[in-house]
């Protein structure tokens, strides 16, 4: 990769290097911006079907990057136990954010938002228990720029992101922009890596008990088989000024 200059305007430097580093191996993604943004550099994970090639790309390349995962308190036994397995086996730097309710608080509040069948309950559910959390830990980390595992071939949304972005204020990076889902299984197979348990029941994304489900085979997209396909954003990885559209993607 050839020697990429910093420059003063953010934006500008930003999409520079995205257009440099299309392309580019994700190991040399990431350690371009462990060079550049030291220790605002942060990943975040959600401990996803997936979760183990980031988690084990990013720390093989800054062992001590720091990892914020948002517990919703209605994630699956199955997530909390394959969190507790990665982050002995990477050694993780894990910093857990949590919603400032607990579930019993927020339900007798609020209701079982969760349960409704229309998008607005189900966003203000996100915002309560995912993006507002979210946004704290990356404040309290002093982030300046965040490393995330999405894929272009996932969602039309994710299909015009680019390698280096911004999101409120800080740099975005997304080394594997690019993977494909049989460049995904090549890789944990390479470093013998496990998917999240529930991938061999059928689910192809996982996120909170109560709004994922195996993939059906009516199911015309796997992103479907989340929030009974009313909504697939939770909008973690949206600017907040965004309104979430029905073909986005979940974190």
């Amino acid at each position: 990769m050839k020697t990429i200059p910093r420059i003063e305007a953010p934006e500008v430097e930003l999409a520079q290097v995205s257009r440099a580093l299309e392309g580019a191996a994700p190991e040399e993604i990431v350690a371009w911006a462990a060079g550049r943004f030291g220790d605002g550099l942060v990943l975040s994970t959600s401990f996803g079907i997936q979760s183990a090639l980031m988690l084990h790309l990013a720390t093989q390349v800054v062992p001590r990057i720091p990892v914020v995962w948002v517990d919703t308190g209605y994630l699956p036994p199955e997530t909390y136990r394959f969190a507790d397995e990665l982050t002995r086996r990477l050694d993780l730097n894990l910093h857990l954010a949590q919603p400032e309710l607990s579930p019993a608080r927020m339900e007798a509040l609020h209701g079982r938002l969760f349960e409704e069948r229309n998008v607005e309950a189900l966003s203000a559910y996100d915002r309560m228990r995912k993006v507002q959390p979210m946004q704290r830990a990356l404040r309290d980390l002093g982030a300046t720029a965040w490393l995330s595992g999405l894929r272009r071939d996932q969602t039309d949304y994710r299909k015009s992101l680019p390698v280096v972005g911004a999101q409120e204020g800080r740099a975005k990076i997304l080394p594997i922009l690019g993977f494909t889902s049989k460049d995904v299984h090549a890789y944990l197979k390479a470093h013998d890596l496990p998917y999240h348990p529930l991938f061999d029941q059928g689910y192809a994304t996982v996120g909170d008990w109560h709004s994922s489900r195996p993939v059906g085979a009516d199911d015309e997209n796997e992103r479907d088989t989340r929030f009974g396909g009313l909504k697939q954003e939770c909008g973690i990885h949206l600017p907040q000024a965004v309104e979430a559209p029905a073909s986005a993607s979940l974190h």
